[in-house]
């Protein structure tokens, strides 16, 4: 799952950025409005950590823009600005949530993922497709009562198919959705075939249908046939 962080402050942007690794998310970061405005324009992010108070704009039009742009992204508002009304303004103008500023890590990771699950799990905490149980909160899988064993980029993989079950999902999406920043958006994706390739044969190894679809010239789809 990515995040973007629009953070001027560029020591707490790091700092965020750490935790939220660690909590299995890929983070990119915006310093001023230019850059980040140009961000969400370019990607799509499963949460953004908004700060109001931001060099050359401000955080209240990025949300008017998301707005615009009819974009699904979770936003979190963080800001030493805690007052009421600066609250209310966030939130109607199109903010799931709002932390005031200094905050622990920790409420922080818990806030960016109780957005999540409500955005794109209708809150809940497990995933359950037939025998399958994907929970998000220990970041694991059963098949039944027995644990696939997952490395972190197969369930960050998994996640991302299942979120947009049933919708083919191009290489180049899952490189970025996955990957964001940290690799070049090269022609040969042939590291996501092994990723795919690996999840697939844990999952029907633990007795699980094969519900990764290749859709040859297109990408991946997570199928479920009775949806």
């Amino acid at each position: 799952m990515k995040i973007l962080i629009i953070e001027d402050e560029a020591e707490l942007s790091d700092s965020i950025s750490k935790y939220l690794t660690t909590e299995q998310f890929t983070c990119e970061a915006a310093y001023e409005y230019h850059s980040a405005i140009e961000k969400i324009h370019m990607n799509e992010y499963s949460c953004i950590i908004l700060d109001i108070t931001l060099p050359n704009g401000s955080g209240l039009d990025i949300l008017t823009e998301l707005k615009k742009m009819d974009k699904a992204d979770g936003v979190l508002i963080v800001s030493a600005k805690n007052s009421m009304d600066d609250k209310i303004i966030g939130l109607n103008t199109g903010a799931d949530d709002y932390l005031a500023k200094p905050f622990h890590l920790p409420e922080l990771g818990a806030r960016v993922s109780a957005i999540i699950r409500r955005k794109s799990f209708g809150g809940r905490n497990q995933i359950k497709i037939g025998d399958l149980v994907l929970d998000i909160l220990d970041k694991s899988l059963k098949h039944r009562q027995d644990v696939v064993p997952l490395t972190r980029k197969e369930y960050e993989l998994l996640l991302y198919l299942i979120s947009n079950k049933n919708r083919v999902v191009t290489k180049e999406a899952i490189v970025e959705h996955l990957w964001g920043e940290e690799v070049d958006m090269a022609d040969n994706y042939d590291f996501i075939y092994s990723h795919i390739k690996n999840l697939r044969k844990k999952m029907m190894n633990a007795g699980a249908p094969d519900y990764i679809k290749v859709v040859y010239g297109m990408g991946y789809k997570f199928m479920i046939p009775s949806e």
